[in-house]
């Protein structure tokens, strides 16, 4: 008993750490026929000697079996099992046999009968990764044996395996150790069998050779590579996660085809036949510009698509575009919007308007030229006609005789004047201020000194 409640055990805290289903539960109900041996000299009970009289231990000549296996030329076992769940199985079993050798001790063709029950546990997924052929398991259980008129209960544990040629067929073999509750009547004992089993029970709806337990489309025929789903394209990809379920595609692409190989399903490419990009919808952009070649006027060289994809056009060649060039035939200058920059008055022109500036004359007293002032302005104006950008300012001047506020209305005046008559005459833009007796050039204490006070400049602005 102490080392069949070892295995009882040993049996539950493999279950209990193990997840396995067993092979047949899709043929839940199994039958098994064959043939027993029963076997009384390995079981270490007293009664058990050897030719020497000595008690026999455990597992002793536990494979003699011509010496000590019990064995009658017939089916001698039959059995009917049925799958549970998680692994387990319930095996009910009858056998008969005659027992002429208990141990080394001959028997007078003592009749037996056992009828048993088993809870066998399934140690295929644990012990060998789901075998699809050798499928070991373990038992516990009971019943009731007779030798002769005499009968008693007995506790069981046993280990066996199936080994399955098919789906449903196989050949059993099994060990069971019998322990009997009333050893004065029947020894405790091994009982070997072997045979044939035989499973069946299991539903297959759509006939595809995958029960419907593990069929993923168990009313569609499908393959077994795809867990019974059917892949009508052959594209390695089932029809219901295939969006094109009729044409052979690739899985990346949920089943769709790409004939250019753009890595943009025919459905979606604008372009299914011309290798393109994502951003462009499948059709390509020989130049990067953004505009797909069929809409692109210039394919092969990038431009905007306010120009259909071509470049903008620069005539003159100063790099600045024609649509932004105000000089589109002359080369220029981005600071001019592509025109060239203005003429400028060289040190010498300046220094001449200068000088002619000073010659500006007024009446005495007032802000109106003398005679020949004004072809003196009339020089400055041919000197600075060419030179529209220039920007000039005027400044009137006068020397210290009379009151200063008078002098400053005066000098005021007189450079209001020459502004307003050189703008008239040119597009310049003009300044003026007037500097009263402020600003002397000579002493104002002699005719000459005073006379070059009275005067008027005119400066260029830049």
């Amino acid at each position: 008993m102490k080392h069949l409640r070892i295995a009882l055990l040993a049996l539950l805290v493999v279950a209990g750490y193990s997840n396995v289903n067993a092979q047949d539960e899709n043929n839940p109900w199994a039958i098994n026929i064959g043939v027993n041996a029963v076997d009384f000299y390995p079981v270490n009970h007293p009664s058990i000697v050897d030719e020497s009289g000595d008690s026999t231990g455990w597992y002793d000549e536990f494979f003699n079996a011509k010496d000590h296996y019990n064995i009658i030329p017939s089916i001698s076992r039959v059995s009917v099992g049925r799958y549970l769940d998680a692994g387990f199985a319930f095996e009910l079993a009858g056998t008969i046999n005659k027992i002429t050798d208990i141990g080394d001790t001959a028997a007078p063709d003592l009749s037996y009968y056992g009828v048993d029950g088993a809870i066998k546990y399934d140690l295929n997924n644990l012990m060998f990764k789901n075998s699809k052929w050798f499928d070991p398991y373990a038992s516990v259980g009971g019943g009731y044996t007779w030798i002769d008129s005499k009968g008693v209960g007995t506790v069981n544990g046993g280990l066996g395996t199936n080994l399955w040629v098919s789906d449903n067929f196989g050949f059993n073999i099994q060990t069971t150790y019998k322990h009997a509750f009333d050893d004065n009547n029947i020894l405790p004992h091994f009982q070997h069998a072997a045979g044939i089993t035989v499973r069946f029970g299991g539903t297959d709806t759509d006939g595809d050779g995958i029960y419907d337990k593990d069929d993923a489309c168990p009313e569609v025929f499908g393959l077994e590579e795809f867990n019974g789903c059917p892949d009508s394209d052959g594209d390695g990809v089932i029809d219901s996660e295939d969006a094109c379920p009729d044409v052979a595609g690739l899985a990346e692409l949920n089943g769709c085809p790409d004939a250019d190989g753009d890595g943009i399903a025919d459905g979606e490419d604008n372009c299914p036949n011309e290798k393109g990009s994502k951003a462009n919808n499948g059709c390509p952009d020989a130049d990067g510009d953004g505009i797909v070649d069929g809409k692109d006027n210039c394919p092969n060289e990038a431009g905007p698509a306010a120009n259909n994809g071509c470049p903008w056009a620069d005539k003159d060649g100063d790099k600045i575009l024609d649509k932004d060039d105000k000089c589109p035939e002359i080369p220029g200058v981005a600071e001019y919007n592509g025109c060239p920059p203005p003429a400028r008055l060289t040190v010498e022109q300046i220094s001449v308007l200068d000088n002619l500036a000073r010659t500006v004359y007024f009446k005495t007293g007032k802000d109106s030229f003398t005679t020949e002032t004004y072809a003196i302005l009339d020089k400055i104006v041919d000197l600075i006609k060419d030179f529209p950008a220039e920007n000039f300012h005027v400044g009137g001047h006068t020397d210290s005789v009379g009151s200063k506020s008078l002098n400053q209305s005066l000098s005021e005046s007189r450079a209001a004047a020459v502004k307003s008559y050189l703008a008239s005459k040119v597009g310049n833009s003009f300044t003026s201020a007037g500097y009263g007796e402020d600003s002397p050039i000579a002493s104002n204490r002699t005719r000459d000194g005073r006379s070059q006070n009275r005067r008027v400049e005119i400066k260029l602005v830049r």
